[in-house]
Protein backbone atom coordinates (compact mmCIF):
# COMPACT_ATOMS: atom_id res chain seq x y z
CA UNK A 1 0.00 0.00 0.00
CA UNK A 2 1.44 3.18 -1.58
CA UNK A 3 1.76 6.10 1.01
CA UNK A 4 -0.51 8.64 -0.46
CA UNK A 5 -2.84 5.67 0.74
CA UNK A 6 -2.41 5.69 4.33
CA UNK A 7 -2.45 9.37 4.27
CA UNK A 8 -5.71 9.49 2.81
CA UNK A 9 -6.77 6.67 4.97
CA UNK A 10 -5.22 8.30 8.23
CA UNK A 11 -6.70 11.76 7.42
CA UNK A 12 -10.17 9.92 6.85
CA UNK A 13 -9.53 8.49 10.60
CA UNK A 14 -8.85 11.98 11.79
CA UNK A 15 -12.02 13.54 10.17
CA UNK A 16 -14.49 10.47 11.39
CA UNK A 17 -13.10 10.55 15.23
CA UNK A 18 -13.67 14.67 14.90
CA UNK A 19 -17.24 14.16 14.17
CA UNK A 20 -17.44 11.32 16.82
CA UNK A 21 -16.05 13.69 19.37
CA UNK A 22 -18.56 16.90 17.94
CA UNK A 23 -21.44 14.94 18.55
CA UNK A 24 -20.00 13.60 21.99
CA UNK A 25 -19.87 17.02 22.84
CA UNK A 26 -23.08 18.30 21.36
CA UNK A 27 -24.82 15.23 23.38
CA UNK A 28 -22.93 15.98 26.74
CA UNK A 29 -23.79 19.42 26.69
CA UNK A 30 -27.11 18.87 26.26
CA UNK A 31 -27.14 16.01 29.49
CA UNK A 32 -25.64 19.21 31.50
CA UNK A 33 -28.39 21.98 30.08
CA UNK A 34 -30.79 20.06 31.04
CA UNK A 35 -29.32 18.77 34.78
CA UNK A 36 -29.41 22.48 35.24
CA UNK A 37 -32.82 24.29 36.10
CA UNK A 38 -31.66 26.98 33.69
CA UNK A 39 -34.81 27.69 32.59
CA UNK A 40 -36.02 29.54 35.33
CA UNK A 41 -34.23 32.06 38.04
CA UNK A 42 -35.06 31.40 42.03
CA UNK A 43 -35.78 34.93 43.37
CA UNK A 44 -36.68 35.71 46.79
CA UNK A 45 -38.67 39.13 47.36
CA UNK A 46 -40.25 40.47 50.85
CA UNK A 47 -42.58 43.42 51.79
CA UNK A 48 -43.27 45.31 55.12
CA UNK A 49 -46.05 47.66 57.03
CA UNK A 50 -46.10 49.20 59.91
CA UNK A 51 -49.58 48.90 61.78
CA UNK A 52 -50.74 49.68 65.40
CA UNK A 53 -52.19 47.36 67.64
CA UNK A 54 -56.17 47.68 68.12
CA UNK A 55 -56.45 45.45 70.83
CA UNK A 56 -54.40 44.19 74.51
CA UNK A 57 -54.61 42.70 77.32
CA UNK A 58 -53.49 43.30 80.82
CA UNK A 59 -52.00 39.61 82.80
CA UNK A 60 -52.60 40.58 86.88
CA UNK A 61 -52.41 39.06 90.14
CA UNK A 62 -53.39 39.68 93.41
CA UNK A 63 -51.82 37.86 96.03
CA UNK A 64 -51.98 37.45 99.89
CA UNK A 65 -50.35 35.28 102.52
CA UNK A 66 -51.75 34.08 105.31
CA UNK A 67 -52.04 31.26 107.94
CA UNK A 68 -54.45 29.10 106.43
CA UNK A 69 -56.46 28.79 103.08
CA UNK A 70 -59.73 30.14 104.78
CA UNK A 71 -57.88 33.43 105.97
CA UNK A 72 -56.08 33.62 102.74
CA UNK A 73 -59.74 33.21 100.61
CA UNK A 74 -61.19 35.79 103.57
CA UNK A 75 -58.94 38.24 102.69
CA UNK A 76 -58.82 38.06 98.31
CA UNK A 77 -62.83 38.33 98.60
CA UNK A 78 -62.28 41.56 100.50
CA UNK A 79 -59.31 42.97 97.79
CA UNK A 80 -61.48 42.00 94.88
CA UNK A 81 -64.12 44.74 95.05
CA UNK A 82 -61.42 47.19 95.43
CA UNK A 83 -59.29 46.16 92.37
CA UNK A 84 -62.72 46.00 90.28
CA UNK A 85 -63.66 49.19 91.68
CA UNK A 86 -60.14 51.17 90.76
CA UNK A 87 -59.98 49.13 87.25
CA UNK A 88 -63.61 50.85 86.25
CA UNK A 89 -62.42 54.42 87.63
CA UNK A 90 -59.57 53.83 84.80
CA UNK A 91 -62.57 53.98 81.88
CA UNK A 92 -63.11 49.65 81.91
CA UNK A 93 -66.54 48.14 81.97
CA UNK A 94 -67.77 44.45 83.07
CA UNK A 95 -67.09 43.44 79.99
CA UNK A 96 -63.95 44.05 79.95
CA UNK A 97 -62.82 42.75 83.65
CA UNK A 98 -62.16 38.59 84.12
CA UNK A 99 -61.88 37.10 87.13
CA UNK A 100 -59.15 34.10 86.94
CA UNK A 101 -59.61 30.50 89.10
CA UNK A 102 -57.81 31.15 92.17
CA UNK A 103 -54.60 29.18 92.50
CA UNK A 104 -52.48 28.70 96.01
CA UNK A 105 -50.21 26.01 97.91
CA UNK A 106 -49.03 25.50 101.31
CA UNK A 107 -45.17 26.70 102.49
CA UNK A 108 -44.17 24.68 105.02
CA UNK A 109 -41.60 25.70 107.84
CA UNK A 110 -37.80 24.46 107.60
CA UNK A 111 -36.34 22.67 110.16
CA UNK A 112 -32.63 23.69 112.11
CA UNK A 113 -31.37 21.68 109.67
CA UNK A 114 -32.15 22.38 106.77
CA UNK A 115 -34.78 20.07 105.60
CA UNK A 116 -39.07 21.06 104.85
CA UNK A 117 -41.22 20.06 108.07
CA UNK A 118 -44.84 18.78 107.89
CA UNK A 119 -45.90 22.20 109.58
CA UNK A 120 -47.72 24.65 107.60
CA UNK A 121 -46.04 28.24 107.62
CA UNK A 122 -48.43 30.36 105.69
CA UNK A 123 -50.73 29.64 102.80
CA UNK A 124 -50.13 31.20 99.16
CA UNK A 125 -53.05 32.02 97.29
CA UNK A 126 -53.00 34.02 93.62
CA UNK A 127 -56.17 35.52 92.22
CA UNK A 128 -55.49 36.25 88.38
CA UNK A 129 -57.69 38.82 86.73
CA UNK A 130 -57.15 40.27 83.37
CA UNK A 131 -58.34 43.12 80.98
CA UNK A 132 -58.59 43.47 77.66
CA UNK A 133 -59.76 46.44 75.50
CA UNK A 134 -59.64 48.14 72.19
CA UNK A 135 -58.08 51.22 73.51
CA UNK A 136 -54.86 50.09 73.45
CA UNK A 137 -53.38 53.38 75.41
CA UNK A 138 -55.27 53.13 78.25
CA UNK A 139 -54.50 49.52 78.55
CA UNK A 140 -50.47 50.76 78.71
CA UNK A 141 -52.03 53.87 81.40
CA UNK A 142 -53.37 50.79 83.85
CA UNK A 143 -50.42 48.60 83.50
CA UNK A 144 -48.70 51.46 85.27
CA UNK A 145 -50.86 52.87 87.42
CA UNK A 146 -52.37 49.64 88.95
CA UNK A 147 -49.53 48.98 91.46
CA UNK A 148 -50.68 52.58 93.22
CA UNK A 149 -53.26 49.87 95.17
CA UNK A 150 -50.09 48.74 96.94
CA UNK A 151 -50.63 51.75 99.41
CA UNK A 152 -53.85 50.49 100.02
CA UNK A 153 -52.34 47.20 101.40
CA UNK A 154 -53.05 45.08 98.51
CA UNK A 155 -50.60 43.21 97.10
CA UNK A 156 -50.35 43.84 93.12
CA UNK A 157 -48.56 42.55 89.95
CA UNK A 158 -49.56 43.20 86.61
CA UNK A 159 -47.63 41.83 83.34
CA UNK A 160 -46.51 43.76 80.48
CA UNK A 161 -49.09 44.27 78.62
CA UNK A 162 -49.56 42.39 75.45
CA UNK A 163 -50.95 44.26 72.13
CA UNK A 164 -52.11 42.93 69.13
CA UNK A 165 -53.36 43.45 65.20
CA UNK A 166 -56.84 41.89 64.89
CA UNK A 167 -56.13 42.23 60.80
CA UNK A 168 -53.57 40.22 60.80
CA UNK A 169 -55.18 37.56 58.16
CA UNK A 170 -55.90 40.24 55.86
CA UNK A 171 -52.07 41.76 56.27
CA UNK A 172 -50.56 38.38 55.35
CA UNK A 173 -52.36 37.96 52.03
CA UNK A 174 -51.39 41.27 50.78
CA UNK A 175 -48.07 41.52 52.26
CA UNK A 176 -47.54 38.03 50.51
CA UNK A 177 -48.87 39.61 47.22
CA UNK A 178 -46.40 42.15 47.47
CA UNK A 179 -43.25 39.51 48.45
CA UNK A 180 -43.97 37.72 45.23
CA UNK A 181 -44.46 40.91 42.83
CA UNK A 182 -41.31 42.64 44.71
CA UNK A 183 -39.41 38.60 43.87
CA UNK A 184 -40.52 39.35 39.40
CA UNK A 185 -39.09 42.93 39.88
CA UNK A 186 -35.58 41.34 41.31
CA UNK A 187 -35.94 38.74 38.53
CA UNK A 188 -36.25 40.88 36.13
CA UNK A 189 -33.66 43.09 36.53
CA UNK A 190 -30.98 40.35 36.95
CA UNK A 191 -31.95 38.71 33.75
CA UNK A 192 -31.92 42.54 31.66
CA UNK A 193 -28.58 42.60 31.57
CA UNK A 194 -28.53 38.93 29.56
CA UNK A 195 -31.56 39.83 27.42
CA UNK A 196 -33.85 37.90 28.86
CA UNK A 197 -37.27 38.06 30.54
CA UNK A 198 -39.72 36.68 33.39
CA UNK A 199 -41.56 34.43 32.23
CA UNK A 200 -44.43 32.51 34.26
CA UNK A 201 -44.03 31.84 37.44
CA UNK A 202 -43.16 27.97 38.24
CA UNK A 203 -42.87 27.69 42.15
CA UNK A 204 -44.06 29.86 44.85
CA UNK A 205 -42.80 29.16 48.49
CA UNK A 206 -44.14 31.36 51.43
CA UNK A 207 -41.60 32.14 54.30
CA UNK A 208 -42.31 32.72 57.41
CA UNK A 209 -43.67 35.95 58.67
CA UNK A 210 -41.89 38.35 60.96
CA UNK A 211 -44.03 40.36 63.94
CA UNK A 212 -41.46 42.75 65.68
CA UNK A 213 -41.56 45.74 66.84
CA UNK A 214 -41.64 48.89 64.51
CA UNK A 215 -37.88 49.54 65.16
CA UNK A 216 -36.69 46.38 65.49
CA UNK A 217 -34.47 44.38 63.04
CA UNK A 218 -34.87 41.01 64.18
CA UNK A 219 -35.55 37.86 61.99
CA UNK A 220 -36.10 33.76 63.33
CA UNK A 221 -36.17 31.00 61.03
CA UNK A 222 -39.11 30.00 62.78
CA UNK A 223 -40.92 33.48 62.75
CA UNK A 224 -41.55 35.98 65.61
CA UNK A 225 -44.70 37.07 66.98
CA UNK A 226 -44.01 40.23 69.27
CA UNK A 227 -46.52 41.40 71.73
CA UNK A 228 -44.97 43.76 73.28
CA UNK A 229 -45.10 47.05 71.43
CA UNK A 230 -47.93 49.16 70.44
CA UNK A 231 -46.53 49.46 66.80
CA UNK A 232 -45.35 46.67 64.80
CA UNK A 233 -44.02 45.90 62.01
CA UNK A 234 -44.95 42.98 59.63
CA UNK A 235 -42.44 41.52 57.36
CA UNK A 236 -43.32 38.61 54.56
CA UNK A 237 -40.89 36.52 52.22
CA UNK A 238 -42.21 34.80 49.18
CA UNK A 239 -39.46 32.37 47.32
CA UNK A 240 -40.49 32.09 43.48
CA UNK A 241 -38.89 30.31 40.84
CA UNK A 242 -40.18 32.05 37.48
CA UNK A 243 -39.12 30.63 34.25
CA UNK A 244 -36.55 32.31 31.86
CA UNK A 245 -37.92 33.43 27.97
Amino acid sequence: MGVDMLEKIEKFQIAILSVVLAVGLVIAVKIVTSALPSDGISVTGSASKIVKSDNASLYMNLSTKQKNKKLAYGVIQKQIPIVISYIKSQGFGDKDIELKTTNGYNTYKTLPNGNSSNEIAYYNLYQPIVVKSQDVDKIKKLSLDITCLMDKGIEIEANNPEYYYSKISDLKIELLHQATTDAKQRASAMLKATHNRTGKIQTVKMGVFQITPADSTDVSDSGIYDTSSVEKKVTAVANVVFKIK
